[in-house]
């Protein structure tokens, strides 16, 4: 199985989600069953424009997104996923949801 390209094209329809909409929003996994909450996204520069490349689930993501501060204060106590940007569906913001099996996933 080939690996996803670094900087996989993206379908072009212009649609836009807003990140506040995103964050701390609980992740459903194949079976409806709560998986764990989307905590951060990375992105990175393509051009003139940013991408998202990789979701972060877990509490670890919460840190992360916090920042170093937090890690300073609390260590690196928690568990999380990384996902990659076609291994969640986010077109219900409300609802985000795998698209795959969670051991496809990468652990922190």
């Amino acid at each position: 199985m080939k690996a996803p390209s670094p900087h996989p094209a993206r379908p072009t329809n212009n649609s836009e989600v807003r990140l506040e909409r995103l964050l701390s929003r609980q992740v459903l996994a194949a079976n409806n069953q709560a998986f764990g909450r989307l905590e951060e996204v990375r992105v990175e520069q393509v051009g003139n424009r940013y991408v998202v490349t990789e979701y972060v689930i877990g509490a670890l993501g919460l840190i992360e997104r916090l920042g170093l501060g937090v890690k300073l204060l609390f260590g690196h106590r928690g568990s999380g996923y990384v996902a990659r940007w076609d291994q969640i569906d986010i077109s219900d913001s409300e609802h985000p949801r795998l698209t795959c099996m969670i051991e496809e996933l990468r652990r922190l």
